[in-house]
């Protein structure tokens, strides 16, 4: 990762631009910095930048500054670096451009949003002799996969659309791939499991039940192995259980990973976050679903998966669910008593609220479901109209 931003003096007017990598560590740590985020408000409405310590966000459209240029340039701070934000960097160019020939020290977030939303942060959760632990975190969406290694093997858990980022990372580790993990058939993001496979030769696993899609009932067409409950698998020193937790699909599972030193990770997907969990209506049978995930919840994850488990989401809300090393991960037993998804014991009473807190579901997520059936095949730029903005997985409110 490039070196933190230096803030430059008032004065010091000739940086003319950050490159969102430099941007994240910047903002990961406390900083005086501010956002000027000049796209129109659906657009702002819809994401925006947001790390473990979000700078103050100034929202002023493009077009406040070509109608009234010296209105909107008053209302910008002189006392600190104001970092200029548009969807793809031209507009905040120019914006940014306007301000430092007033004396401003404003640069150009290179590439804007779109450069924003392909960031992906790499951190270690465990790194031991027998075996390491990796978190891939994708800031803009608010979805994480997670890396495991062991005698030189790796299995990825819900592998996120850019693929060649893991293989470079493995590369550095110099580890080969050997297992390609999804909890489920993804509605919010595109999976490069069936990518990674093809490119590798290592296997891609789905339960069968999330290899047709829930709208068009088409069967997938990809190849994959087939995931059961019960069933074992083995990278390295690493033993992993596969535990079917349906409710936000049908065939949606956990990965438990048991190390040699008896340390035990779960990868629960849209299972169960640290705040809250995953919202059943995304394959258009919430009513149907809602009392499946009760039941996954509060009956077969107590059953199958230790108290001192750590939990692995696939997803955040928000960047303050990281703990003090920017990793989203709680013991379980944590949970039950944080989460405030899990304080319920009535099923009936718990149904009732998933019903009534469900967020509205893009319309991209239905597509997005085909591509990682198989059944569509986007290109760049349309994979990157699907993705835009952050995950809607759990329930509103929660």
């Amino acid at each position: 990762m490039s070196s933190p931003v230096q803030t430059p003096s008032p004065a010091d007017t000739t940086k003319t631009e950050i490159f969102v990598d430099e941007l994240y560590a910047a903002i990961d740590r406390p900083n005086d910095l501010l956002i000027l985020d000049v796209r129109n408000d659906e657009e702002y409405e819809m994401w925006r930048i947001e790390s473990r310590f979000t700078p103050e966000t100034l929202h002023l459209p493009y077009f406040y500054f070509l109608e009234n240029e010296q209105e909107s340039i008053a209302k910008v701070p002189r006392d600190r670096e104001v970092v200029v934000v548009c969807a793809k960097g031209g507009a905040s160019d120019y914006v940014a451009e306007i301000l430092r020939g007033e004396g401003i020290p404003a640069v150009n977030m290179a590439g804007g949003m779109v450069e924003w939303g392909d960031l992906y942060s790499i951190r270690p959760v465990v790194t031991r002799p027998a075996y390491q632990v990796y978190q891939v975190d994708r800031v803009a969406r608010g979805c994480v996969s997670w890396i495991f290694v062991s005698q030189g093997r790796a299995a990825i858990v819900d592998p996120l659309r850019f693929g060649d980022r893991y293989l470079d990372f493995l590369k550095e580790q110099d580890a080969s791939l050997q297992l390609l993990l999804d909890t489920h058939a993804h509605a919010d993001h595109i999976s490069s499991g069936p990518e990674l496979a093809t490119a590798t030769g290592a296997t891609y696993y789905l339960h069968p039940y999330d290899a047709v899609h829930p709208f068009d009932m088409l069967p997938a067409r990809l190849d994959y192995a087939m995931l059961y409950d019960g069933q074992h698998l083995q990278v390295g020193e690493l033993n992993i259980e596969v535990i079917h937790t349906p409710g936000h699909t049908l065939g949606q599972v956990n990965f438990l990973v048991t190390a040699p030193d008896g340390e035990s990770f779960c990868c629960t997907g849209d299972n169960l976050f640290i705040e809250s969990f995953g919202r059943p209506d995304l394959g258009g049978q919430g009513e149907r679903w809602a009392p499946i995930v009760f039941d996954t919840l509060f009956n077969v994850m107590p059953q199958r998966v230790p108290q001192e488990s750590w939990i692995l989401p696939g997803h955040y809300a928000s960047p303050a669910e990281a703990d003090a090393n920017g990793i989203y991960t709680r013991r379980l037993s944590d949970l039950w008593r944080e989460n405030r998804g899990l304080q319920f014991h009535d099923k009936e009473e718990f149904v009732d609220y998933v019903l009534s807190h469900l967020p509205h579901m893009p319309p991209q997520y239905v597509e997005i479901k085909r591509v990682n059936n198989g059944l569509s095949h986007p290109t760049m730029d349309e994979a990157d109209e699907l993705e835009l903005g952050k995950n809607i997985c759990a329930l509103s409110g929660s």
